[in-house]
């Protein structure tokens, strides 16, 4: 299992200490997390996720070049011609899909060929930082054997139900769980002692994978 915690911005460094396998920086402008500054030296073996709501694609590509990106979380409605387009950065690329009630899983066929993995997140006013979670037990029509992220509103307040579900079939491609804004102080600011608390109650149900191969 693989830890994703997204929306860099206040104290980067700070969380890189706690060795998640994943930091997301968001460039987005109208997000409150919007990442705007230079990018802080980080172990090699944390990948660096740009996060993108239907940019251009040059502007997607100057991005990976300027801070060196490992990989690409595309959060609008990027097609999949789009997507293969983004195969050129030689970087992986997270395709996100919001999900409420239900969620019609044919549309991720089109998009198996120019993503390496899925991220399902909570739908709600904002692309992504909603806070919300939604039902998981959807994850058990998950027709795919395409690894995804777990995203939307996971806190330590979620812990039992997430530890549940990642004992249930639904999570058999689970790849990783990504989290944001329930372990802020402020958007960009996380909390450093609640990230720990979290990985380390993780950590004792599931081991995390260090390869990030």
């Amino acid at each position: 299992m693989k830890l994703k915690v997204c929306g860099m911005n206040h104290n980067p460094k700070e969380v890189a200490q706690l060795q998640p396998d994943y930091l997301g920086f968001i460039f987005w402008k109208p997000s409150t997390r919007y990442f705007d500054g230079n990018m802080p030296e980080l172990p090699k073996s944390i990948k660096k996720v740009g996060v993108f709501v239907d940019a251009f694609v040059e502007e997607v590509l100057q991005k990976v070049k300027k801070y060196s990106l490992d990989a690409l979380q595309l959060h609008g409605t990027e097609s999949p011609e789009y997507c293969s387009n983004l195969i050129q950065a030689q970087v992986d690329i997270i395709k996100v899909f919001s999900i409420k009630d239900d969620f019609d899983f044919s549309v991720l066929e089109a998009y198996e060929a120019s993503c390496d993995y899925f991220m399902f997140d909570t739908k709600g006013k904002l692309p992504g930082g909603n806070g919300y979670v939604f039902d998981w037990s959807i994850l058990k029509e998950y027709p795919s054997s395409k690894p995804y992220f777990l995203s939307g509103g996971i806190g330590l307040n979620e812990i039992d139900s997430l530890l549940a579900f990642l004992e249930s079939p639904a999570s058999k491609q689970c790849y990783a769980i990504d989290v944001n804004s329930k372990f802020e102080i402020e958007p960009g600011l996380k909390n450093i002692k609640q990230l720990r608390e979290f990985k380390k109650l993780l950590s004792n149900n599931f081991q995390f994978n260090t390869d990030n191969s």
